[in-house]
């Protein structure tokens, strides 16, 4: 889950930025891409949420600072942070005629995050193949009941099969799919293999049985212990970054199959034991709350007496080794839990319960920051004692935290091109308000084999901080970054783009009282991706974040494909717009304008869209229809045209049909709409495509 930059430099020189319909100026010739960089500053800064409840197991609400006490290792400390987060659960709020929510085709930092933040780990190396859908089940459960329109999710596996990883997102469909692809991988238990070796090392008839039995899956349940608790130390390590908000890892897994006491019994105890420590030292610095989750529900460990047809005589093996198996691996997960404010979710098979825990302690509670007067880094465990001065109230927080080991790590410089404030937000795990952005992308069939997808950014001018020069200019530059991250975290396209704002007087009145539109274009290979946008003004250092996850498809499967939808509109055209790519605004030949990010009109607008249809049957004569509609809240059509397109105009090669048609919004009243485009073959049994879209009028 890791995240790099990857920057190219191209220069836009803006004397007054060119209007919808104007050329714009050509961007310089792109440098080389510069070497991925990170940013992380060690800091001695402790973070502790605290939840405060009455007699009655309610949160406690208006405590300040004062009413708190905080010390450590018995000492006191002064607290320097102290807020109280309180999340309302917002509902997904899908249109009326509809059984889910419509994915966006856009993404904004208009409104700050102030959600909850949960990350799944779907432990498939402690899964076992048979209960995969036992813990995909707790999992979806889970995502699609507690988490809210207002929340970021995150899905990882143990494994690192990229398929089942999803970075943070607010659409539950793209976390269920993440969830869906994860295939349990759990080794055969201790007792098993101890079985197969007792029986191998039968004498035969009359000959006694050898009661000498080996594990002969150690080797592997030690690499999976291993690299299960590795992940979850990067996993801390990645949400160190984030302050101010609590940070919950779900943990779905029947726990750790490895007894980290018992030396005697497992010669890699001392190594998984170390590597525990590792990991719960990296959350408790991360002030990340571990929820282990074992998705067999209630269990004695007896489940898998199935797959063992029968047990020694001798009693040397029997089901209270299957048994003490299970308490070992539940001993692991409560150990994860208790020591980073979490809690363990075992021998229960109601998860509504102990998930409303969850979204209970995500939602209400204080947090606490200070530095402490200890400030060596020892690595050593250190325990913090927290107070509510007020009488008959209970606090309940993290006993403590590992200090960091080593030395004070010296903050890294950069080179070449961009600001380390702008790479560094990009790296974050979640977006960041300031400077106001509007994203919008959408994938075209590109240049075999990759897509090509259309990517317009729109940014408030408002709050601009202009300088002006003494040619009566008004000037700021602005770095611009954009990247497209693979499923494994691997950069595909993108760049960095800097604009130099030189504006004219009318013009920066038009940008001070609205909004500017960069255009780009990137080539991916067909595949799921982060796409990632950021922008930072120089004159005052003010900046924004988006993350927003697309899919490119492989336009060539299936009968028909469609691209993504381009929409301009009346009130779109006139908004200011650059072009970073060489290619300028690809659209000028079938649209007004330019794409617009924007999905809220004015009453009496018009909109213009654009789209291409793929015919991937163009040997065969037939017809394809393309119908837009507008469908209001409660489903009713509000305005719909077809056309007809027939495969003569492909002349029998693969190729697409470019849809464009106006949509005037008169006489709509103001509230939520959905665009939907279908593409369906008049052949056959008419195979069909669509998309759809959602906007507003105002």
């Amino acid at each position: 889950m890791r995240n790099t930059l990857v920057t190219t430099a191209v220069v836009l020189s803006l004397v007054g930025l060119p209007s919808a319909r104007q050329a714009p100026a050509p961007p310089q010739a792109a440098q080389a891409p510069q070497p991925p960089l990170t940013f992380k500053v060690d800091v001695n800064y402790v973070e502790i949420d605290a939840q405060v409840t009455d007699a009655q197991g309610k949160f406690v609400r208006n405590l300040t600072k004062d009413d708190f006490e905080i010390s450590e290792n018995g000492k006191p400390q002064s607290l320097t942070v102290f807020s109280t987060v309180d999340i309302p659960v917002e509902r997904i709020d899908p249109p009326l005629f509809a059984k889910a929510a419509i994915p966006p085709d856009t993404s904004t930092n208009a409104r700050p995050f102030e959600g909850r933040l949960f990350v799944l780990v779907m432990d498939d190396l402690h899964t076992a193949p048979t209960r995969t859908a036992r813990v995909r089940a707790a999992a979806r459960l889970f995502v699609s009941r507690y988490v809210g329109a207002n929340d970021l999710v995150a899905v990882i596996d143990t494994s690192g099969f990229a398929s089942s990883v999803q970075d943070f997102t607010s659409n539950r469909t793209l976390a269920l799919r993440a969830i869906d692809r994860a295939i349990g991988q759990k080794a055969d238990s201790a007792t098993s293999a101890q079985l197969d070796d007792y029986y191998r090392n039968a004498t035969g008839s009359g000959g006694g049985i050898s009661t000498a039995s080996a594990d002969a899956n150690e080797v592997e349940r030690y690499a999976k212990a291993r690299n299960t608790l590795e992940t979850m130390k990067a996993l801390a390590d990645y949400l160190d970054g984030i302050h101010g908000r609590r940070k919950a890892v779900v943990f779905f897994s029947e726990g750790i199959d490895y007894d980290t006491i018992n030396s005697f019994a497992g010669k890699y105890a001392r190594d998984v034991q170390d590597s525990m420590q590792t990991a719960i030292a990296a959350a408790t610095r991360a002030n990340v709350s571990i929820y282990s989750v074992d998705p067999r529900g209630v269990t004695s460990g007896t489940e898998d007496l199935i797959e063992i047809q029968s047990f020694p005589d001798d009693n040397s093996i029997s089901t209270s080794t299957l048994m003490e198996e299970t308490r070992v691996q539940h001993d692991n997960l409560r150990m994860l839990s208790d020591q980073t404010g979490g809690f363990a979710v075992l021998n229960q098979n109601d998860f509504n319960t102990a998930f409303t825990r969850i979204l209970d302690d995500n939602s209400s509670y204080y947090v606490l920051g200070y530095y402490p007067t200890n400030d060596n880094h020892d690595g050593r465990y250190r325990s913090v004692q927290i107070k509510v001065l007020k009488p008959g109230l209970t606090i309940r927080a993290r006993k403590g935290y590992y200090a960091p080991k080593g030395k004070v790590a010296t903050p890294k410089t950069t080179e070449g091109k961009g600001s380390p404030e702008l790479r560094d937000a990009m790296n974050s795990p979640v977006g960041m308000s300031g400077l106001t952005l509007h994203v919008f992308a959408a994938p075209f069939r590109g240049a075999a084999p990759k897509d090509a997808v259309a990517i317009s950014l729109e940014i408030d001018g408002t709050k601009l901080p202009f300088k002006q020069s003494p040619d009566g200019l008004f000037t700021d530059d602005l770095e611009i970054a954009t990247l497209a991250m693979d499923q494994k975290g691997k950069f595909q396209d993108g760049g960095q783009d800097v604009l130099n704002l030189r504006l004219r007087p009318a013009t920066h009145d038009a940008i001070s009282k609205g909004r500017f539109r960069v255009v780009r274009r990137l080539q991916v290979p067909p595949g799921k991706y982060s796409l990632r946008v950021g922008a930072r003004e120089t004159n005052g250092g003010m900046l924004g974040t988006v993350f927003f996850d697309f899919d490119a498809p492989d336009f060539s499967k299936g009968p028909l494909a469609m691209s993504g939808i381009v929409i301009t509109s009346a009130s779109g055209t006139r908004v200011p717009t650059a072009s970073a790519d060489p290619s300028g605004n690809e659209f000028k030949d079938v649209l007004p304008g330019p794409p617009t990010s924007m999905r809220e009109f004015p009453q009496n607008d018009q909109l213009a869209v654009f789209a291409e249809v793929y015919d991937n049957l163009p040997k065969t004569p037939h017809r394809v229809g393309i119908t837009a509609s507008v469908l209001a809240d409660d489903g009713k059509v509000m305005f719909t045209k077809s056309d007809e397109r027939s495969n003569d105009e492909l002349k029998g090669a693969l190729g697409g049909y470019g849809y464009t048609g106006t949509i005037p919004l008169t006489g709509l009243a103001p509230g939520r709409y959905v665009l939907r485009l279908e593409a369906r073959s008049m052949m056959g049994k008419g195979d069909s495509v669509m998309r759809e879209i959602e906007f507003r009028i105002q």
